[in-house]
Parts: structure tokens; sequence; C-alpha cells
């Protein structure tokens, strides 16, 4: 695995990327080979990318021909995982093989919750939710639990750096910079670890000066735990992003726990299934949360199921903190100061995708997006730094479809009119479907 940092500036601190090789797009001098067409057939090299709603080995799954995804490269949210970090994940749950998006930001949202409560000597939520940005940033910096435990119990400010990196959270209570994972898609149809890059997008210099109230006074104990809920996608079109966020909830608890708690009691995780948007599976588990006694609630990871349910949370007092929600509408939405990610905001994935799009040479660009609020987000964002990079707005055509579509026809036939150069996906498990239809009509990496 590599290691790559920003070069480039837009609008806030981004990146130029080095080449990759999507779909076998890209030479050896960086230059694409989207416009040129297949010697004999017609045929088109068209580099294809994925984001983080496809961008996982569950994707290879609904493909049988070898080599079917070899080449797609994309981007999602990720930190280079320690390797002890992920053996403790593999003991939670020892059937995650290499799949770990959003774990470390699933631990690190629990992580946060327990130490702002912490601080604020109760676990109410109304009152430690003033202390939740003050922990990512300022103070004395600590990378876990137990080290920032010890930070509080002395009287002293912890600054917690995650398992999902520096974290650093504005006043909307979200990430100013986040690292990303370029990922690529092997022969065998599974994300090529040994092909995984990381950028780091965002600006630490944009994190709230805000630390919060005055803390507790240290060993503040209280005579009831604190309640964390989880509202994650066990069923549903993000099922693949389940196991590996339960298992950093489950490991974050107990590490916490094995550190003396909070307020001098263990914590207590009460599971449940987030489904998807098409269901109302997020609604009943919600309800069941919350009579259940829940101070805060980890989740949703779709940003659509978030938005239906984020009112019922934050109305009834309870902090909703989310592992995965990109959506940027949750930066200024009312939520009476109760909704709080550690998942970046889209903005800034659109600008590690985008520079990825340009280095790999593309000089015209399909984007197919699902109808929600996550997949017109980041297309919209992916469009605008597409633009500020030089391309003209006849250069890039955005395309937005319904996920629960019978079939995807008529989106991949205007993409196989418009002959583009690279293609992005933007969708969730849809969008294995999407691929095989482009494949189909000679468009990709299998012909």
């Amino acid at each position: 695995m590599r290691t790559r940092t920003y070069a480039r500036s837009i609008a806030v601190t981004s990146a130029a990327l080095v080449a990759l090789t999507a779909c076998g797009g890209g030479d050896d001098s960086g230059s694409g080979s989207g416009g040129d067409a297949a010697s004999g057939g017609g045929e088109k090299q068209v580099n294809i990318y994925g984001t983080d709603g496809n961008m996982g080995s569950t994707l290879g799954d609904d493909f049988e021909e070898e080599g079917a995804l070899a080449g797609m490269s994309g981007t999602t949210p990720l930190t280079e995982l320690a390797g002890d970090f992920r053996d403790q994940l593999l003991q939670v749950d020892p059937n995650l093989g290499n799949t770990f998006n959003y774990a470390g930001e699933t631990y690190d949202a629990v992580v946060i919750t327990a130490l702002a409560a912490q601080l604020a000597g109760t676990n109410d939520a109304n009152v430690f939710k003033a202390y939740v940005n003050g922990v990512t940033t300022g103070g004395e910096k600590c990378d876990t639990f137990q080290a920032c435990l010890d930070i509080v119990n002395a009287g002293g400010n912890p600054d917690y750096d995650g398992r999902s990196g520096p974290l650093a959270f504005v006043d909307a209570g979200e990430p100013a910079a986040a690292s990303f994972g370029i990922l690529q898609f092997g022969d065998d149809n599974v994300i090529d670890d040994g092909q995984t890059e990381f950028v780091l997008a965002g600006d630490e210099a944009n994190a709230t000066t805000d630390e919060g109230p005055a803390p507790a006074a240290p060993g503040t104990t209280s005579p009831e735990p604190l309640v964390i809920g989880t509202l994650l996608p066990l069923t549903g079109d993000l099922a693949f992003l389940g196991p590996p966020e339960v298992a950093g909830a489950k490991l974050a608890v107990q590490d916490i726990n094995t550190a003396g708690g909070v307020l001098g009691q263990d914590v207590r995780l009460e599971e449940g299934d987030s489904g998807d948007a098409t269901t109302d599976t997020a609604t009943q588990t919600v309800d069941r949360l919350l009579q259940a006694g829940v101070n805060a609630i980890v989740g949703a990871a779709s940003s659509g199921v978030s938005l239906n349910v984020i009112d019922r949370i934050t109305g009834a007092g309870v902090m909703q903190i989310s592992p995965a929600n990109t959506s940027d509408q949750f930066t200024t939405y009312n939520d009476n100061g109760l909704y709080f990610r550690t998942a970046p905001p889209d903005v800034l994935q659109a600008r590690a995708l985008a520079d990825l799009i340009a280095e790999d040479g593309n000089n015209t660009i399909g984007i197919l997006a699902r109808n929600d609020p996550y997949g017109t987000g980041l297309a919209e964002n992916t469009v605008e730094n597409l633009l500020a990079g030089g391309l003209s707005e006849d250069q890039v055509v955005s395309i937005t479809y319904d996920p629960n579509a019978a079939n995807f026809d008529s989106e991949v036939q205007r993409m196989v009119e418009l002959n583009p150069d690279g293609i992005v996906v933007i969708g969730f498990e849809e969008s294995s479907r999407i691929i095989q239809g482009l494949n189909e009509n000679g468009i990709g990496s299998q012909r």
C-alpha cells in the first residue's frame, strides 16, 4: 500500500493524484487511452470509476467472468488501517475478509461519543453534545480511548486522533480533513490491496476553535451507563458495509470498557438494522432504540436513511453520529446541534475523485448517479471539480437514475451514445447491473 498527499488547491486544500490505470486506460506516460478505438471492432477503451457506495470486493460477487472488473478504480473514505487494528476487527468478526470500509469511522464515532460524555460528566446528549467537536481538536494529542481518558482524569483537554485519521471537526460537526483510499479491482474481481493508495483531502486548519464548556471534575461518575445504539446496514443495498461497521462499534465498546468505561460504568451497546431507504426498517429500529433508552445512535450509513430518521432521533434529545453519511445536506441541517459524522462530506471525496479522473487523461466524462441525496450530491460536487479542473460543460454529462428501476437499459444506452473516455458509477448494489450493461455494450474492461 502506498500513501500520496495533496499538491493542488481547489477552494480548500485538495490534491493532484498520480495516474492510475483504470480498465486499461492510461499508459506509462500517464496519458489516457480513452480516446482510442479498440483495434478491429470499433469498441472503445473506457475508464470505469466507482465510489464508496460500490468500491468493495462484494461487488465482484455478481460477476462470474474473470477480469470483468479488472482495472476499475475509485475512491472511498479510507485510512491505511494499522495491522493490529485489522487483526482486532477480525477477532470480532472473522468473516470480514479484506472489507474494512468505514470500520475506523464507526470505531471513532463510538469513542468520540464516550469521551464527550466523560468530559460533560453526564450521559445526557443535550449536554455532552457541546463537547463533541472539542474532543477532536486542540488540547493534548491522544489516539486511544485509554490515553484520552488519562488526559481527562488528569484535568486536561484531549485531542483524539482516531483510527480514521485526524478528524478535526469543523463547527458543523464533521471532519475538516479526511483520508481517502484510491482502490482498484484486480483480475479476480476483488479489490487489489497491493494497488491501494491513500490521499488526504481538506485542511485541519479549518477545524473549530470552540472546544466546548469547562469539563466536569475528574472522576465524576454516573449511576446509569452510557447507552449507544447502532443503526447500521445489516440488510439492504449497503449491506456489504454492515459487517465492518458493526465490528468497529463492538471493538470500540470493548476497548472503552476495558479502560474503565464512561463515568464509572460500562458502556452498553444496543444493536439495530438500518435497512435501506426503500423500507421502514430504520424507523422501526430507531423507535426500538429510543425505547431502550439510548443516549446516542451511531448510523445510519446511507444518507437517505439518515434523512428519514434524523428528526426522530434528534427530536428525542438523542445524539446521532454517522460513520458513513457523506451528503452535503447534513452540513447545514437543523439538527438541534445533535447530529455529527466521522465520514467526510461529499465535497471532499469529489475532489479526490475528480483529480483521479483528470490524472487518467480523460477528456470526456459520463456520470451515472443514483437519484438520492448521496448520488446527486456527490455527482454535483464531482462535476463542479471537473469543470474547475479545466473541462468544459459539454465534456461532462451527468445522468441520474432510479435505483429501484427494473433495469438501466436507457441509461446505459445514453452512455453508449455519449461514447466518453471515462464513466463514473455512483451507486450501491445496483451498480453491478449497470456495469454488466456497459460491458455487454463493449464498454469497460470486459468485452
